[in-house]
């Protein structure tokens, strides 16, 4: 599902130049869990950018669902991502003025994968899988952070993605919501969904099908 090779990357700034992936070979098969750890600046992000397409790797061939990423301009590359990677941030990236239903919509109207017909019914179904039965209409100042969180995961869902990616999905959660959001991700795991999560904080081995390290942009595996 996911195959990096020998994938660079490096960044030109004020400092000079930063190398954020360095010689990165990855191969996640479908269904599979997989969680990268390391600490700010490691990365991390870099990592789950250029999984999905949104970073351009410096050196390296990029294969993910199929696509090699590489032959793609940025507007191909745009829709690609919206049918096949499920993205879902750290600080949510809801759009304020739509509520919880019209922030899914919004994302299958951009997209159109799923027929328009039948966008509504959907998103009222991956609102209440994740708990959102009855918060549908709010807004996101409406919500808490976990129920902002899981609005956003469902947006993830909208499109039937092939892959769900998280950047530090619980990193601004208390410890009960976390544990909530990690125990969705897991079920969506055992539904088959193909999931990467990248994270700094201390994590469960056992709760992952493998678990890497990338410190510095060299990334190892731990499990």
């Amino acid at each position: 599902m996911i195959s990096l090779t020998q994938v660079d990357k490096t960044y030109f700034g004020t400092g000079g130049q930063v190398h954020a992936l360095k010689h990165t070979n990855l191969q996640i098969e479908q269904g599979e869990y997989v969680v990268v750890v390391g600490a700010s600046g490691s990365g991390k992000s870099t990592l789950l950018n250029v999984i999905a397409g949104i970073d351009r790797p410096s050196n390296g061939d990029v294969r993910v669902a199929g696509q090699d990423l590489n032959v793609l301009n940025e507007g191909e590359l745009a829709g690609w991502r919206g049918k096949h990677i499920g993205i879902v941030f750290q600080f949510y990236q809801l759009l304020p003025t739509l509520s919880a239903r019209d922030n899914l919509l919004f994302a299958m109207d951009l997209v159109k994968k799923v027929p328009k017909p039948g966008r509504r019914a959907k998103a009222e179904h991956h609102l209440e899988a994740v708990g959102l039965a009855d918060k549908m209409r709010k807004f996101p100042n409406e919500l808490s952070g976990g129920e902002r969180q899981r609005v956003a995961i469902a947006r993830a869902l909208a499109n039937d993605p092939d892959i769900i990616i998280a950047d530090e999905p619980t990193g601004n959660l208390d410890s009960r919501t976390s544990t909530q959001i990690h125990s969705l991700f897991q079920h969506l795991h055992e539904l088959g969904t193909t999931l990467v999560m990248v994270t700094h904080a201390n994590i469960s081995f056992s709760a992952y099908d493998r678990v890497l390290s990338i410190q510095d942009g060299v990334l190892k595996a731990l499990k």
